[in-house]
């Protein structure tokens, strides 16, 4: 059986354990930044603006005359439907819907998610972004921060201080050992 002094210690060690948990949850130094507003203040970016307006617009005015054709195409049927026969009236028709299918083809590989608009964008952008996160990780050093994110669209961990990494506590959670 414990005497009073006994249960007086683990009291008092426990309170202190607690007490200590929240000075350091209280002590964590959080921070965060948009890169898109420190990206844009960027000499280099402007440059990479330019260059991504002048692809764009190229791009643009090709796909604009693609619909202007298939425009012409249209109003060219309409106009002389009467004058054809079925089976030129279907091969105008086929025509038409190729053209179309053509431009919708031409705006998906130039501006689709995986179009090499946006394609050039990354490779222009990531040397800028790569110089910019580094620095917010060495800001995140020198200035004492646990954590930092970037607020601009969704927002992402730049810095962590690694000793608040819990993954291999999940790992091990979940049975699953990296050790082995």
């Amino acid at each position: 059986m414990l005497d009073a002094l006994t249960i007086l210690r683990i009291v008092s060690v426990a309170m202190l354990v607690l007490f200590s948990m929240e000075i350091n949850a209280q002590n964590q130094k959080i921070g965060y930044f948009e890169s898109d507003l420190v990206v844009a203040q960027l000499p280099e970016y402007g440059g990479i603006e330019q260059r991504l307006q002048l692809l764009s617009s190229g791009w643009q005015q090709e796909a604009q005359e693609m619909l202007d054709e298939v425009t012409a195409l249209e109003e060219d049927y309409q106009a002389k439907e009467i004058l054809y026969t079925e089976a030129i009236r279907s091969q105008k028709l086929a025509d038409i819907a190729q053209k179309k299918k053509q431009h919708q083809s031409f705006l998906q590989q130039k501006f689709g998610p995986t179009g090499e608009y946006f394609q050039q964008q990354s490779d222009l952008l990531e040397p800028i972004q790569r110089k910019v996160f580094s620095a917010a990780r060495t800001v995140a050093l020198e200035k004492g921060y646990d954590y930092i994110f970037d607020r601009s669209g969704d927002i992402y961990m730049i810095y962590a201080r690694a000793e608040f990494d819990i993954t291999a506590d999940i790992l091990f959670e979940l049975g699953i050992d990296l050790d082995n």
